[in-house]
């Protein structure tokens, strides 16, 4: 045979040594990288009803039988043949020459049982690397930035429309609409303050009882919770009943009967009217001035009214709601001054 196989040619002289334990040939000690390849080809040529039907000799067989068969392949070139392709053709020998030079030098150093095992430790690496490269190649990938910029463009817009519709079919905004419209009034402010004190108060006159207990849960990791309800029994007692209608009486009877008929919120008119039109039945500047001034007067300084009010009642309000009487005084202050607010914008 004039000249090796090509694919013979490409293999490593480990591998070839390898190659050549496995079919059975003993012939290459001494040899160098090419010389074993022709000696190799010549081998399996010769033998080639053995071996030609064994899958890994496939390449061989193939690459072989098409060098054999081409008429052209030892053609004198063209006489136009490129200066620049023979220089490169030139410069690819002589360094796969170095190549395999590196190589013979590196094999022949070592024993065969060493080739062996590097060949056995390069072949899965090399084929592990091909399985990477035919992954990553088969990966679809966006054709451009634009592409995929467009899609996440596409993706938000889906998932706000989504986001907004859920918000508006969770009847979120009609609720805090409709919150905002009922607490923006003078009366809502008004009965604000009034059950912050109610809420201050509850606590002395209708004190927190022990009810029960809630057992710990282990699932949930809580531990034992006792639970407090009012003491209602203290609704038929005097204990009760005295500093709730002293302060019902000062906060809130009082203060509406001044206001209904001393009501200022009336309009104008140029006759008279049996019918005259108020703005609000009971005038709220009237309400805060004179529910300041019993404040002042019973819980400030202590005035009874002849007996009618019992300073113990008057002691236990003034320690329950928070300020004291001086509190009151800051509620009837903030009830005023949103009064005379609403006043100058409906002006």
């Amino acid at each position: 045979m004039s000249g090796a196989s090509s694919w013979l040619q490409k293999m490593r002289k480990a591998d070839l040594l390898e190659l050549c334990d496995s079919v059975g040939f003993k012939d290459y000690p001494g040899m160098k990288k090419t010389e074993i390849e022709v000696a190799l080809d010549d081998y399996l040529h010769e033998h080639s009803s053995q071996f030609s039907g064994e899958t890994r000799l496939a390449p061989f067989y193939k690459t072989r039988g098409r060098s054999e068969h081409s008429p052209v392949k030892k053609e004198v070139a063209p006489i136009g043949y490129d200066i620049e392709t023979k220089a490169r053709t030139v410069k690819r020998r002589v360094t796969r020459a170095a190549e395999e030079l590196l190589a013979t030098d590196d094999s022949e150093s070592e024993p065969t049982t060493a080739r062996a095992r590097t060949a056995l430790t390069r072949t899965p690496a090399r084929s592990s690397a091909l399985s990477n490269l035919s992954f990553a190649s088969n990966v679809p990938l966006p054709p451009s930035p634009a592409v995929v910029a467009d899609a996440i463009d596409r993706r938000t817009a889906v998932l706000r429309s989504k986001i907004s519709d859920a918000y508006d079919e969770s009847g979120i905004s009609e609720t805090t609409q409709a919150a905002r419209e009922s607490l923006s009034t003078l009366t809502a402010i008004q009965a604000v303050i009034v059950l912050f004190e109610l809420f201050s108060l509850r606590k002395e006159i209708l004190p927190d009882r022990y009810a029960f207990t809630i057992p710990e849960i282990q699932f949930l990791h809580t531990r034992e919770y006792p639970v407090s309800v009012p003491d209602l029994f203290l609704l038929l007692t005097s204990s009760f009943w005295g500093p709730a209608t002293l302060w019902t009486a000062t906060s809130l009877i009082l203060p509406l009967f001044a206001a209904y008929f001393f009501n200022l919120t009336s309009k104008p008119s140029r006759g008279r009217s049996q019918n005259a039109h108020f703005n609000y039945a009971f005038d709220p500047l009237t309400f805060n001035i004179v529910k300041a001034l019993l404040s002042f007067v019973v819980y400030g300084q202590g005035v009874t009214f002849c007996g009618l009010v019992d300073l113990e009642n008057v002691a236990r309000i003034n320690s329950a709601i928070y300020g004291g009487w001086s509190g009151v005084m800051v509620g009837t202050g903030i009830g005023a001054l949103v009064t005379l607010y609403e006043a100058v914008l409906r002006k």
